[in-house]
């Protein structure tokens, strides 16, 4: 009787190898660095051709709409040292993008091109949606 209870054991050892290998791999995959743009031209050598994902603002004044409304420019810049650099995106914008807007931007690198071109745009939400800290909802004045 111990011959089947152990093909059971390697049977279920194995299940849970498997799924625990899927997961953990899909994980890995799923989680992408972002960079700022001071790293950004750290390692624009090591980086060139490669996807990557740059985060920053959207300094004012610069967004650029095109007529049809997908396609947008704009200028993503770092606040700490005022770097910066010019983006294209065309595609679904975000109801959030606008001046000062936190964004990631995410696309192929080419350090020979003045231009990021991004094949995604995420703008962060505005602080509005924020949690209260310690106000009760009822405590908070309508407007």
């Amino acid at each position: 009787m111990r011959l089947p209870n152990a093909k059971f054991l390697i049977a279920g050892a194995l299940i849970v190898g498997g799924i625990c290998y899927l997961m953990f791999s899909g994980i890995n995959r799923s989680m992408v660095y972002y960079y700022t743009l001071t790293e950004l031209s750290e390692q624009s050598r090591t980086l060139a051709g490669q996807g990557v994902r740059i985060s920053g603002f959207v300094r004012p004044g610069t967004i650029d709409r095109a007529k049809n409304g997908s396609r947008v420019q704009f200028d993503v810049y770092e606040k700490s040292t005022n770097r910066e650099i010019p983006v294209v995106y065309a595609g679904i914008i975000p109801d959030t993008f606008k001046d000062n807007a936190e964004v990631v931007v995410e696309g192929i690198y080419d350090p020979s091109s003045p231009t990021f071109t991004a094949n995604t745009l995420l703008a962060k939400c505005p602080s509005k949606y924020e949690a209260m800290g310690d106000q009760h909802p009822d405590d908070v004045p309508v407007k």
